[in-house]
């Protein structure tokens, strides 16, 4: 059984990253077969990324390491930070201006969980297209 997988990888600074991390992984995703069909989940997943980097730079006060990941069913969106505290899902009042990042990317993402690591944690959201699944059983 073969394996066809893409990804690709980049460190965000604290200073003005989350705007580029929007701008490189809409460019990347347009390499994928299935982007140009789902402009829904191509929107999706560059809010998720946004959201992932906001919370690597404001909570962690930290770079954000970025990886995608496409493996012919998931497309897994990975931001690493220097901070091992997980993030948690908040219940913000009306007013207040933040705390839905964790709500949003469950709400986007088909699958999502994190991990510590050695120096940090990683939170990854899964995105399986649904014309890739089309693709798929067309073989």
């Amino acid at each position: 059984m073969a394996v066809k997988a893409m990804g690709w990888a980049h460190s965000f600074p604290v200073s003005g990253g989350v705007r580029a991390g929007r701008h490189w992984t809409r460019g990347h995703l347009a390499a994928l077969p299935w982007a140009a069909e789902e402009p829904e989940t191509v929107d999706a997943v560059v809010l998720t990324v946004s959201e992932l980097l906001t919370n690597a730079h404001v909570h962690a006060n930290s770079d954000a390491h970025l990886v995608l990941t496409w493996d012919g069913d998931c497309l897994h969106v990975s931001v690493h930070d220097d901070d091992s505290t997980l993030p948690r899902p908040r219940d913000p009042g009306a007013g207040e201006v933040s705390g839905r990042g964790v709500g949003i990317v469950q709400a986007l993402a088909d699958e999502w969980g994190m991990k510590c690591q050695r120096h940090g944690k990683m939170v990854t959201a899964c995105f399986r297209p649904a014309s890739a699944q089309r693709d798929d059983s067309s073989d």
